[in-house]
């Protein structure tokens, strides 16, 4: 292999894994902080990459809603979701981590339904995935 080819397949490699990392950063989101709304679902888009859900909550009287950032479709669907786990007008809680822009949402990490169940993993890893003692 020659070195200029060597280059250009390291340059097209160092390319591809810094769009990978951007794709899958939580840069955004303040991981150290976590938020807890109870509220009404507006709508939830069961699309990938990620799986969103808009939540309607009361605040000082007047309806302010939230965009969660959750999973890949895939992530969900191996720790339990189902398409209409969460549904446009359900009442839930939804536990996740704020933008640290301020603006209204952020990831989810779980949502409580309102029979008490919980829905994880909206932005960590599935639990058969996670390391014992780590994080």
């Amino acid at each position: 292999m020659t070195l200029r080819l060597k280059t250009a397949t390291l340059a097209v490699l160092l390319a591809l894994s810094a769009e990978v990392q951007a794709h899958h950063s939580f840069a955004m989101f303040d991981m150290a902080k976590t938020v807890t709304f109870t509220g009404t679902v507006k709508e939830v888009q069961w699309t990938n990459p990620h799986v969103w859900i808009d939540l309607t909550v009361m605040e000082s009287g007047k309806p302010v809603t939230y965009s969660f950032e959750g999973a890949a479709i895939a992530v969900l669907k191996r720790v339990g979701w189902k398409i209409d786990s969460v549904k446009a007008g359900d009442v839930i809680t939804l536990v996740g981590h704020p933008y640290k822009s301020g603006r209204p949402g952020g990831c989810f990490d779980h949502v409580i339904l309102a029979d008490g169940r919980k829905l994880g993993t909206g932005d960590a890893l599935p639990g058969a995935l996670r390391v014992p003692g780590v994080e």
